[in-house]
């Protein structure tokens, strides 16, 4: 063997960090593979759940093809059309556990709309379901289901949709009624958290393998957030929190999510031009939306708007305060009706505010 030189590290003393670098490749490419094959399995047991949610859960109603979308909707009742706009994460069974479909059905044709990527209404990839895209397809589905004039209420998320669709078919909006929802854009770092499911691939993998667990890991502490300060309804107990839980509907939360903001920075200039009847209702106590920065703003930017403040109720206030949503939803209708009367008299119902 030859003697190592001055300053030159003898080969045999590198010997033990080759031999260890070699052992540590094995255990990485180990822990990988575990890794994926835990994903794998997780995404196959959360794909199982979603078959069978909806096999637990059929649809309820009926559907239409529009904008190359299955859309799945509830109709109920007759007299002036009444259309339900869910909120993100909702679906039909939301307003029908909260019992408004039925109290509403009583006066109304009640025609409740599982929105793109919820309940069983399908969410084509190709287009991004921006707050006017939806209010598009909503024209479309009314168009088919013969609806010249409808109230429209939306809830949370809904209300943009429900704004856009009022904003570009002013003529089909009869009345208005926005409950809880977003109108002003805030600096909202929940709405960056959940809205990783939408990204492309990485996002696939989370929603299939890894969101429903940490959903219903978090389902308490989210119907406390979103109830609060009230406590959860027990009629609550008839919405299918599994149906929420599939990885299509997840994607479709966490992309309204990424659009909550952009879509009020869009909206924000325009409410001024909504000149049918407005109702705003809101909980006092929200503590999804604070409700003096957006729909106290909102009726202050409406001068013919009314506000509904609920005291002490939280975000659902359709769930917590079911009878005073109906009492806006005939308000609003009312404001229309002398409307429609102040026309056929020749009287603008603008005139007819700023003289009363």
């Amino acid at each position: 063997m030859t003697a190592p030189m001055d300053g030159v590290p003898a080969r045999p003393a590198q010997e033990p960090l080759r031999n260890g670098s070699k052992r540590r490749v094995p255990s990485t490419r180990a822990a990988l593979g575990v890794a994926v094959a835990a994903l794998a399995s997780s995404a196959v047991v959360n794909h199982r759940l979603a078959r069978r949610a909806e096999r637990d859960n059929p649809p309820a109603g009926s559907f239409v093809h529009v904008q190359g979308a299955r859309i799945h909707y509830v109709e109920r009742g007759e007299g002036l059309p009444l259309v339900l706009l869910h909120g993100n994460g909702s679906m039909i069974q939301d307003f029908e556990a909260s019992g408004l479909i039925d109290l509403a059905a009583r006066q109304y044709r009640v025609i409740a709309i599982d929105r793109p990527g919820y309940g069983h209404s399908s969410r084509p990839r190709r287009t991004v379901w921006t707050a006017e895209a939806q209010a598009d397809l909503v024209h479309a589905v009314l168009t088919q289901l013969g609806v010249e004039r409808a109230a429209v209420l939306g809830h949370s998320w809904g209300c943009s949709v429900a704004v856009a669709l009022a904003l570009k078919y002013p003529d089909v909006v009869a009345g208005l009624v926005l409950a809880s929802g977003y109108y002003y854009p805030t600096s909202r770092a929940d709405a960056l958290a959940l809205s990783g499911p939408a990204v492309p691939l990485v996002g696939d993998i989370m929603r299939y393998a890894i969101s429903p667990i940490l959903v219903r890991l978090t389902w308490p502490l989210v119907l406390r957030k979103v109830f609060g300060p009230e406590p959860v309804p027990h009629k609550f107990a008839g919405f299918p929190r599994a149906m929420a839980l599939r990885p299509s509907q997840i994607r479709a939360s966490a992309a309204e999510s990424a659009l909550m903001i952009p879509d009020a920075m869009k909206a924000r200039g325009s409410y001024a031009d909504l000149k049918m009847p407005v109702a705003i209702i809101a909980g006092t106590d929200d503590r999804l939306i604070e409700p003096e920065a957006q729909s106290a703003r909102l009726h202050a930017e409406i001068p013919h708007s009314s506000y509904h403040r609920i005291p002490g109720a939280g975000h659902m206030i359709h769930q917590t305060a079911t009878a005073a949503l109906l009492d806006a939803i005939n308000a609003a209708v009312a404001s229309a009706d002398r409307d429609r009367g102040q026309l056929a008299g020749g009287m603008s119902p603008t005139e007819t505010r700023m003289s009363g």
